[in-house]
């Protein structure tokens, strides 16, 4: 089984948004998807690989293979193309949750924005404490010992 290469770590989130996002509107939207996310999972802002910042977390294990690990329930990273969020299940049945979320592309279970504000944050919002809802029924999640 191979081991996940994206894993937490105490990298510092705010040095890591000031010297990774490439523009100021970069640097700013990423300010407020940390309060945003923050507030929506009650966890703190932590660096997961070199470049995700994610919150909370919990363990799974794969249904189609023998994969298992520990993710961040929701997430981001400001990459140069586009901030991609990480703030979705990816099952069909939850697709109605993108209703009016406003200007974005889609990944397999990954959004890509441009800016924050091209999205609504309210919508933004409902989808993470619907996914984060959905993580902790499916997997239940849990405080790992530090």
């Amino acid at each position: 089984m191979t081991e996940l290469k994206t894993r937490q770590h105490g990298g510092d989130v705010f040095e890591f948004i000031h010297s990774f996002a490439d523009t100021e509107q970069k640097r700013q939207d990423s300010l407020e998807l940390v309060q945003l996310m923050q507030e929506a999972t009650g966890h703190p802002p932590k660096m997961w690989g070199p470049t995700m910042i994610g919150f909370g977390q919990y363990h799974y294990k794969s249904d189609r293979s023998r994969q298992e690990g520990d993710w961040p329930l929701v997430g981001f990273s400001p990459r140069k193309a586009a901030i991609s969020l990480y703030v979705y299940t990816g099952y069909p049945e939850h697709e109605h949750l993108l209703e009016g979320l406003g200007k974005y592309k889609m990944g397999k279970a990954c959004i890509y924005v441009k800016k924050l504000a091209d999205i609504d944050a309210e919508v933004l919002k409902r989808l993470m404490h619907a996914t984060i809802d959905f993580l902790n029924e499916k997997y239940g999640v849990y405080e790992p010992v530090e």
